[in-house]
């Protein structure tokens, strides 16, 4: 997820309709810098391999990024108000289906730059790696106070370029991100929502 978004979330924050078209048009413009990058650099896109151990080990990737996200965002106070702030300009004004969007069009888009072309264009080792997960961190950030958020994105953008590297598969990558952003943005709304009914009840 990687829309950009205002500083002062209360003053400006975005309707439904704002967050779905910066999605697409998000998508649209990475997966066109990755097509001009293809053709200008004569890179070989990582392969797409569609088989059932890819998807696993997909899934095995994404749980293991959601499971860690959580514990940062449990016992990590600084990182619990980033991804609130972020989360709360991003999720809140979607609806339940919204959140498809939210896991296919970034975790496509995103996956196809910055692991399907910069990790073949570097050379598939551990600077290529570095480069692309701090380009991917950069991408999500709104401001300079939401540090351990892109922190914890560059991160993210590490283990899934590690996961591409070592199965040299861009469907893992693709399978995790999608599967991490459809976890995570799941429990937020479903969380927010019980904070809403707790908060009518008391009333």
């Amino acid at each position: 997820m990687s829309e950009r978004l205002p500083e002062t979330p209360e003053s400006d924050s975005l309707s439904r309709f704002q967050i779905l078209i910066a999605m697409a048009v998000t998508a649209i413009l990475l997966m066109l810098v990755a097509k001009l990058w293809l053709n200008l650099g004569a890179i070989a896109l990582m392969p797409v391999r569609f088989s059932s151990m890819a998807i696993l080990q997909g899934l095995g990737l994404g749980s293991l990024i959601s499971v860690a996200s959580s514990l940062l965002y449990r016992f990590w106070g600084t990182y619990r108000r980033n991804a609130d702030y972020y989360l709360n300009m991003v999720l809140k004004p979607l609806e339940l289906p919204d959140l498809i969007w939210l896991g296919l069009l970034p975790g496509l888009s995103e996956e196809l730059l910055f692991r399907g072309v910069m990790l073949p264009a570097f050379g598939y080792d551990f600077w290529a790696i570095v480069f692309s997960s701090l380009c991917f961190g950069v991408m999500h950030l709104s401001n300079w106070k939401q540090w351990a958020y892109v922190s914890w994105a560059t991160v993210v953008g590490g283990l899934l370029g590690i996961g591409g590297v070592l199965t040299g598969n861009l469907l893992v990558p693709i399978v995790a991100h999608i599967f991490t952003n459809l976890t995570s943005s799941y429990l937020w709304k479903r969380d927010e929502q019980r904070r809403l009914k707790r908060s009518e009840s008391q009333r």
